[in-house]
C-alpha cells in the first residue's frame, strides 16, 4: 500500500519532532502494511517554508539508512500546500513540491472558512496542467455544512484524499459521518494517514481497512490504497467515477447538527 499523506520528516512542520520519531513512524507504517510513503510536509507561506532541497536531503538520508537496515519502505517527495494564489510560483521556484515531481499537487484549505480564492486557484492549477488533490475534505467545517462543494470540485477536476482516521472518529463525529458518505458516493480517490505522531493512526490501520472494505468492497479499497496512488507516483491519469449526490438520513442530519 501507499500512504498518500504523511508528516514524517523531522522538524519540518508540526509532524515528527526528531529523527528517532521519524524512524519509529516509518517502522509503524511498514508494520501496518505500507511499502511506499509520500512525505507531504506542510508548506504554508510565512510559517512552514522548508524548501525542496532540504526535504530531499532528509528523504535521501532516511532512505539510505533504512536500506542499510533491510527495511523496504520507499519514501517520495511531496507537500501539503496551504491554499495560496502564489501556488504556481512556489512550485516553479522549488519552494514547494508536487507529488514525486509529477503533475499532481496536494493542497489544503482553512479549516473554518471557505477561501474566497478557491476556484480561481484551482482553475490556475488546471490551466498549468496540474491536477489538484484536496486533502481531507471531510474535516472542513464548511464542507460538513455543504458537502456538495466536494461534488462540484470533483466535476471541475479536483481529486479527493480522505484520512484513514476519519472513519474511526479521530476528527469528530461530523467528519466520521461525512467520510462514509464520500466513500459510498464515489467521492474519494486516495486515502492517507495524515500521521503526525507515533502510536496514533498506524496501529489502527488493519481495523480501519476492515471498516472501509465493508463500505466500498475489496476491489475499491485496493484502488484507494494502492492503485490510484501508484498511478500518481508514475504521473499517469487517475480514473474518476462520476460522483453521486449525498443524501443524509434524518438520524445523520440530527447528528451533523448536534456536533457543530
Amino acid at each position: 500500500m501507499v500512504d498518500f499523506h504523511t508528516h514524517i520528516l523531522p522538524n519540518i512542520d508540526d509532524g515528527s519532532r526528531s529523527v528517532e520519531e521519524t524512524f519509529n513512524l516509518i517502522k509503524e507504517a511498514e508494520e501496518a502494511g505500507f511499502d511506499k510513503i509520500i512525505s507531504t510536509s506542510h508548506y504554508m507561506e510565512n510559517y512552514y517554508e522548508v524548501e525542496n532541497k532540504e526535504r530531499e536531503f532528509w528523504i535521501d538520508s532516511i532512505s539510505k539508512k533504512f536500506k542499510e537496515q533491510g527495511i523496504n519502505v520507499n519514501i517520495y517527495l511531496g507537500n501539503e500546500i496551504y491554499l495560496t494564489e502564489n501556488i504556481i510560483k512556489l512550485l516553479e521556484d522549488g519552494k514547494a513540491s508536487t507529488i514525486n515531481n509529477t503533475s499532481y499537487v496536494l493542497f489544503e484549505m482553512p479549516m473554518a472558512a471557505e477561501p474566497m480564492n478557491l476556484y480561481d486557484t484551482v482553475f490556475e492549477m488546471l490551466k498549468c496542467k496540474l491536477v489538484p488533490i484536496l486533502a481531507h475534505p471531510e474535516r472542513y467545517s464548511y464542507v460538513q455544512d455543504d458537502p456538495e462543494l466536494v461534488c462540484d470540485l470533483l466535476q471541475k477536476g479536483v481529486l479527493m484524499q480522505c484520512n484513514y482516521g476519519s472513519i474511526e472518529g479521530m476528527y469528530g463525529k461530523r467528519a466520521q459521518i461525512l467520510v462514509k458518505k464520500f466513500l459510498q458516493n464515489n467521492m474519494v480517490q486516495f486515502l492517507g494517514s495524515d500521521v503526525h505522531r507515533e502510536g496514533t493512526v498506524y496501529p489502527k490501520i488493519h481495523e480501519i481497512l476492515d471498516k472501509i472494505k465493508d463500505i466500498v468492497g475489496e476491489e475499491k479499497l485496493m484502488e484507494l490504497t494502492t492503485r490510484n496512488p501508484e498511478l500518481v507516483l508514475g504521473n499517469k491519469k487517475v480514473p474518476v467515477v462520476e460522483p453521486r449526490s449525498i443524501k443524509f438520513s434524518l438520524k445523520e442530519r440530527i447528528k451533523m447538527k448536534l456536533e457543530r
